[in-house]
């Protein structure tokens, strides 16, 4: 039996999410039934505000993916409505997805190169980005040269060529072991910080999504739904410099893991 909310769980959802802020994609009773039959998501009620990260935590199966998607407008809803205000986006995924007979600078340029940026612009975007993520001296290394953390950071300066408003990340962190996972949190922070761009993230991981959400969408399986979303108690800011609470994030780490069941913290 599903636990999903009802439509006027799900018209409340929205309408007490993220009060007062305006959002860059907005989930207004959207959900996803393929021709077989099978529902992957029921009905969802989501907001993300504009220059805040958004994460999607939950177990495998709940649809963060499928969600994820259709943010990104690869799949429609069968019901209800997706709305994304910009054309400017970028996607992320787990595999850094490099090519092998192109350096960092080269792998980095690729979208830019494939819109027709011309030349010297998208030159500089790219090195702007390469400085960013910390890559500056490897822009001639080629993939086999990195290690997996440094692979990232140039699939994330790669996304950030296209000088996008919204970026989609699905699982970037999970093939990296803790402390480049954390490292590289702490360069989408960075970012963030420096860029303000929205983001939507999908993890497995419940401290990562509690360190780098502004808002957490904790979901669901049976079919897939958002149970509860989060706003954090001490949320990254533009201020490097300001002390997070880490008490009130173990709170929620802990309330979070609860609501799944006991996952790990």
């Amino acid at each position: 039996m599903s636990t999903a909310p009802d439509e006027n769980q799900v018209e409340n959802q929205v309408e007490n999410q993220a009060a007062g802020l305006d959002p860059l994609v907005s989930f207004e009773g959207a959900d996803k039934v393929y021709n077989s039959g099978f529902r992957a998501l029921d009905p969802i009620g989501l907001r993300l505000p504009r220059a805040e990260i958004t994460v999607l935590v939950g177990p495998s199966g709940c649809g963060k993916s499928t969600l994820l998607r259709m943010a990104a407008g690869l799949t429609a809803p069968t019901n209800g409505v997706m709305t994304r205000r910009t054309e400017r986006m970028s996607y992320v995924f787990q595999d850094p997805t490099l090519l092998a007979w192109r350096s960092v600078r080269a792998n980095v340029e690729l979208v830019a190169k494939l819109q027709k940026v011309p030349r010297p612009e998208r030159r500089e975007r790219a090195q702007d980005a390469i400085d960013l993520v910390g890559l500056r001296g490897f822009e001639k290394a080629y993939p086999r040269e990195l290690s997996g953390g440094m692979k990232m950071r140039a699939s994330l300066a790669r996304a950030l060529t296209s000088e996008p408003e919204l970026m989609l990340m699905d699982e970037p962190f999970a093939a990296l072991d803790e402390f480049n996972r954390e490292k590289m949190g702490a360069e989408l922070i960075n970012l963030w910080r420096t860029r303000q761009v929205t983001v939507m993230f999908v993890t497995h991981s419940i401290p990562e999504a509690v360190r780098l959400g502004h808002q957490i969408a904790v979901m669901g399986t049976g079919p897939g739904h958002v149970k509860q979303i989060f706003r954090s108690p001490s949320p990254p800011t533009s201020d490097p410099k300001t002390e997070r609470d880490d008490n009130a994030l173990r709170e929620l780490r802990t309330e979070i893991s609860t609501m799944l069941g006991g996952a790990g913290i």
